[in-house]
């Protein structure tokens, strides 16, 4: 079937009026992938899209639409001016890192909002430390603005924000002494940790527990230090792609959770997790060259052992474009030459005799991760029922 899959839409990319290297979504995996999504997350549980894995504006507004959620994860500033400008006032945007004050700043300073996005109620900016609360408030207060905060909770995986209770306290003493500037939103704790750690250091079980203790926790101290802070609209949000099936139990002290890249599932997120999810995303690259056997630059007097000892040596092919964060997968059996080195221009591929690949012919890559490789590519091309029907663009860099 997968055989089938591959040539139905290779032919259909043939047909294109020009061939150069593609990223592909097809739109039928990612509505599979979306339903899968749905039915593990409790009814009481908001679903947070993390725009930087799927970072086009069309892609995201289709996710939204069919995950019926309206809440973005927003990792970068120019993706947070752009969804500012075409957003309207229905999304909440919570950051997914700090941001420098400098770049906070920056935001306002050129922010445009012709859609009726309005930050001081739709966004939320998260906060690691004292000190950076103290910034907020100093921006909040220079801009005339209010500024909303969520505080970064570390559940584990000791990459920043709170790390115990009296620090905590500290930042919440000080939201609360400057509600006329800042207003508290909730907590953030990520934590795929718990999938990652291996199991000699620390189960997944004990891992999420610690992760889930520690959350309760903090929440436990603004209901009973900071009452006047807590309301039932905070954001407590956490999890991400590789934890999502995770919070499914009462346990879980989230009533927002983020997840993206499981949507398109690059290779980095085949994980016992997310088996139920499917690959959606695809490179697609035609070959520029073939040749009988492999070369070497500087041992071709080699060449005849080379080829000997590696069958998979018996043909080799140069690809348009390559090195990138990708693994390749169809024609099945194809690997880049490691001794030729890796290009961004021409990519060395191999292949046994067996394979029947000609110049013009595609082959095909699965990305390791989709924040970073969809970007280098100009449009994503959509596929439904086999066929290419359009294109998404991507958000801006600027």
């Amino acid at each position: 079937m997968e055989a089938k899959y591959f040539e139905s839409f290779h032919q259909e990319l043939k047909n294109q009026p020009r061939a150069i290297p593609f990223l592909i979504i097809d739109l039928d995996k990612l509505d599979q992938n979306i339903e899968t999504l749905k039915s593990s997350i409790q009814p009481n549980v908001d679903f947070r899209i993390v725009v930087k894995s799927l970072p086009s504006p069309e892609l995201i507004n289709y996710v939204m639409q069919k995950a019926a959620t309206k809440k973005l994860m927003v990792f970068h500033q120019p993706f947070l001016s752009h969804l500012s400008k075409i957003q309207d006032h229905s999304i909440d945007i919570l950051l997914g890192k700090p941001m420098p004050i400098k770049t906070a700043a920056y935001y306002y300073r050129t922010l445009k909002t012709p859609n009726g996005f309005f930050p001081t109620k739709q966004l939320q900016w998260l906060v690691d430390t004292t000190q950076r609360v103290e910034e907020y408030i100093f921006l909040a207060k220079k801009i005339n603005q209010k500024l909303r905060i969520n505080l970064e909770i570390d559940v584990g995986l000791r990459r920043g924000g709170f790390t115990n209770l009296n620090d905590l306290k500290k930042a919440l003493q000080l939201i609360q002494s400057n509600l006329e500037s800042i207003e508290f939103s909730g907590f953030m704790g990520y934590d795929p940790h718990v999938v990652k750690l291996p199991k000699v250091i620390m189960s997944k079980e004990k891992a999420l527990k610690k992760a889930n203790d520690f959350y309760g926790k903090c929440i436990d101290l603004l209901k009973n230090e900071f009452p006047k802070l807590f309301h039932e609209q905070l954001t407590f949000n956490g999890a991400g792609s590789p934890t999502v099936t995770l919070h499914q139990n009462k346990n879980s002290h989230l009533n927002d959770i983020s997840a993206g890249s499981c949507l398109v599932k690059p290779t980095t997120f085949d994980i016992s997790t997310l088996g139920e999810y499917v690959p959606a995303s695809f490179i697609a690259t035609p070959i520029l060259k073939k040749m009988k056997d492999t070369t070497i630059p500087g041992i071709e007097k080699m060449k005849g052992l080379l080829n000997f000892s590696n069958k998979k040596n018996r043909q080799s092919y140069f690809i348009y474009g390559g090195f990138w964060k990708a693994d390749y997968y169809y024609p099945k059996g194809i690997s880049e030459n490691e001794l030729y080195g890796s290009s961004t221009n021409q990519t060395m591929i191999n292949s046994s005799a067996k394979k029947e690949l000609e110049v013009d012919d595609f082959i095909f890559l699965r990305p390791r991760q989709s924040e970073f490789v969809f970007l280098q590519f100009g449009k994503i091309l959509t596929l439904r029922n086999g066929k290419v029907i359009g294109g998404f663009s991507l958000l801006s860099q600027d």
